[in-house]
């Protein structure tokens, strides 16, 4: 029994570069990469422009007004995929509510409950903002219904936002 001790930690220790490496990737792997260029201001037609149906395009998923490039996990997200209906608009109220009825998929979070509420921002900040770079905002998150600005939104307090780039 004593003889394969020594195997054991050879082994185990032979195997420790490789445990660890598979930690940094995946490490890695939930770390978003910085946005490549300037954030965009989004309007609605401008975001279905990248609801995953061609191929080669970036596919877009905006939460909480905040734009995500998700083409990394197009396995989920992609033509076909379980929730391609997600991407392509702002579909708060759906992720809020882990929806995919097409009632759902809007940015409209009127009448959620407090646990909904709960939900959408732990998904929005444990996945969508963990996992994948901000391409941009939606015009609806800066502007008002009537084009007015929106007084509340800050671009300082945005990720990866700069107003010399932007505007």
């Amino acid at each position: 029994m004593a003889g394969g001790r020594p195997r054991l930690l050879a082994a185990l220790l032979a195997a420790l570069p490789w445990a660890l490496l598979g930690a940094a990737q995946r490490e890695l792997r939930f770390r978003p990469a910085p946005a490549e260029g300037p954030v965009r201001l989004f309007t609605e037609p401008e975001l279905a422009r990248y609801a995953g149906q061609e191929e080669g395009q970036p596919i877009y998923l905006a939460v909480k007004g905040v734009v995500f490039d998700v083409t990394s996990g197009k396995e989920f997200y992609g033509k076909g995929a379980p929730y391609n209906a997600l991407v392509g608009k702002d579909s708060t109220r759906g992720v809020a509510k882990m929806s995919l009825d097409p009632a759902d998929l809007t940015h409209d979070i009127t009448g959620l409950s407090e646990e909904e509420i709960k939900s959408l921002d732990d998904i929005f900040n444990n996945v969508y903002k963990a996992k994948y770079p901000i391409v941009g905002y939606t015009s609806r998150r800066i502007l008002n219904e009537d084009g007015s600005p929106n007084l509340d939104f800050k671009p300082e307090d945005q990720p990866h936002f700069s107003i010399k780039d932007e505007f």
